[in-house]
């Protein structure tokens, strides 16, 4: 009978330690090899939804629904915000309690979707104007959109969007630009609580037969620029690009990097996809200036009914940024 030597033994003992350490470092090596991989593919990931543009729905296309099966409809078909009309939940956003502003915030968190900002500002209450004769109602005015960027801001949205084209335009009587100097001292505080909230207010240009002050986007990036403020953009709409002589992927191009927001709708007045407007080169556009906010459909005819309308533009402005 044969027995082992001791020195054989440690002999033996000594190169399974050796190759138990060498397919540990190699399992090691694999591990960090395969968590490396993951980070990478995770920002990979996060990247590629940055630079994608979201998809958000104006929440007066729901008309009488209620604001928590309107989120949940907008959240099923996959929208990623809902833009709100103040007017909507309020005769004035004064009257939007705390408790309330949180509750509504509470909802849309629910349905996992986004409160993107305010639109339709000036509808309710009566009696506010940009650029009035009177300077009684210009600072009711000027104080009213400081209460809108609170609310907004409250309400978890980081976006305003200036319409009100019948509160804006230019009186009988005044210059343009005396009209152009009351309406920006009008914003100046505003535009500072939102800078102060993280809040972006966007001034929208609109066609000449729906306002005669600031029709084009070039006038309204002529607007903001002085402001030399992040929180005072323009917004582009679709429907008021329909009313300027320069290609739409020319504006885009041209305005950029000064909107922070993106209307989707058509000149008919309707969602996308609903009219002549083909959105391929709008979307290719907006990809080629490296836009990676929101493009949020905003209808003013809405006899298809929100179901309808919801559904047909999401898929429509899909396939568009596909």
């Amino acid at each position: 009978m044969s027995w082992f030597k001791p020195e054989q033994c440690q002999s033996e003992l000594s190169l399974y330690k050796e190759r138990c350490a060498v397919e540990l470092r190699e399992a090691h090596a694999r591990v960090s090899a395969y968590h490396a991989l993951t980070l990478n593919l995770e920002l990979a990931i996060v990247n590629l939804e940055s630079a994608r543009v979201k998809f958000a729905i104006c929440n007066e296309i729901y008309q009488d629904w209620k604001l928590e099966d309107s989120f949940a409809h907008a959240a099923r078909l996959g929208y990623s915000g809902v833009e709100i009309a103040p007017f909507t939940l309020a005769n004035a956003v004064t009257d939007i309690s705390a408790a309330e502003r949180q509750r509504i915030r509470d909802l849309a968190a629910r349905s996992k979707i986004q409160i993107v900002g305010l639109h339709w500002l000036l509808v309710k209450p009566e009696g506010l104007y940009l650029n009035h004769t009177d300077g009684n109602i210009r600072a009711r005015t000027a104080r009213y959109f400081v209460e809108l960027v609170d609310c907004c801001a409250d309400l978890g949205g980081t976006i305003m969007v200036v319409g009100s084209p019948k509160q804006r335009n230019v009186m009988e009587g005044i210059s343009h630009q005396q009209a152009w100097d009351w309406t920006a001292t009008t914003f100046r505080d505003a535009v500072k609580c939102a800078e102060n909230r993280g809040v972006t207010i966007c001034f929208e240009p609109l066609s000449p037969a729906e306002t005669n002050f600031v029709n084009t986007a070039a006038e309204a990036v002529e607007f903001v620029k002085p402001f030399n403020s992040p929180a005072f953009k323009i917004i582009l709409d679709v429907k008021a690009m329909c009313s300027e002589a320069k290609p739409m992927q020319q504006i885009i191009r041209e305005s950029w990097p000064h909107f922070a927001h993106f209307h989707a709708n058509d000149k008919n007045l309707k969602g996308p996809g609903f009219g002549d407007v083909d959105f391929k080169p709008i979307a290719a556009a907006l990809r080629e200036v490296g836009y990676n906010g929101y493009v949020s459909v905003e209808v003013f005819k809405f006899e298809e009914g929100p179901e309808a309308i919801a559904s047909k533009s999401v898929k429509y402005l899909r396939d568009s940024f596909c």
